[in-house]
């Protein structure tokens, strides 16, 4: 697929925005997915090639935290593992859904999640002594989200922290740190399975890499300085925006 440089410039653009936001309140798949369908990728093509730059957030802010050892290899790995199949299953499924039917369940999806994204903040999930055992959460949950983000992927991250501190009852933060990597291990799962078939545009994909840098280092300079609930309202107004004039053009006569 040949991008024209206008379009290029514009997925820069959108990706620097998506990483400054998602570094600052997360939802960067909001904006990122919505500038892809509306530069004129094809739904699968969409997906695959955001794929490709968010394993490059998630698999840094992985790396930082083993590193830093604020998680360990050893505890995660089984649960980074089921993510993996799970996300595997997710990405073969999505290959074989019509692409029309997968034109329109794209926008739904995201406008599901735009929802969940303003309200999460405050919903009490919150549980002190875990709900679901931990080789449960693992053979269940953690191979459903990861089919999830397989099979579209925004508001991953949140929802394996969101299962982590309501179902196994983990402090905010513990989960948010452990949803990185098993976010990771389902992104990555998710781009093999869409480079086999063929579904990445590789330089719209290393250009939103570009972006995607430039703007979670911006949005390191603003931690703690933006209020996320207006972040969070203003990645929301982006997405249904750029959805608005996606429908339009598939729908106007």
């Amino acid at each position: 697929m040949e991008i024209a440089i206008e379009v290029l410039v514009f997925l820069f653009i959108a990706a620097a925005i998506a990483g400054f936001m998602d570094t600052l309140a997360g939802g960067g798949g909001l904006i990122t997915i919505p500038a892809l369908v509306v530069s004129g990728v094809p739904p699968l093509a969409a997906l695959g090639t955001n794929k490709l730059q968010s394993c490059f957030g998630s698999g840094t802010a992985s790396f930082l935290l083993f590193k830093r050892k604020k998680i360990h290899w050893q505890e995660l790995r089984p649960m980074m593992l089921a993510a993996f199949i799970g996300s595997v299953a997710g990405t073969v499924i999505v290959q074989f859904i019509d692409t029309r039917v997968l034109g329109f369940m794209i926008p739904l999806v995201l406008v599901i999640i735009a929802a969940y994204f303003i309200t999460a903040p405050y919903l009490k999930l919150e549980s002190p002594e875990p709900r679901m055992s931990a080789g449960l959460y693992q053979k269940t949950v953690l191979p459903a989200i990861g089919a999830y983000d397989g099979m579209f992927g925004p508001g991953t991250g949140s929802f394996l922290a969101v299962a982590g501190v309501s179902l196994r009852g983990l402090a905010l933060i513990n989960a948010t740190a452990i949803a990185k990597p098993l976010n990771f291990a389902t992104n990555i799962a998710s781009l093999i399975v869409f480079i086999f078939a063929g579904k990445i545009i590789w330089l719209a994909g290393l250009t939103m890499i570009v972006g995607q840098i430039l703007g979670a280092w911006l949005g390191s300079h603003y931690l703690f300085k933006v209020n996320p609930k207006i972040l969070r309202i203003l990645i929301v107004t982006i997405c249904l925006l750029m959805l608005g004039q996606y429908w339009y053009k598939q729908f106007a006569v």
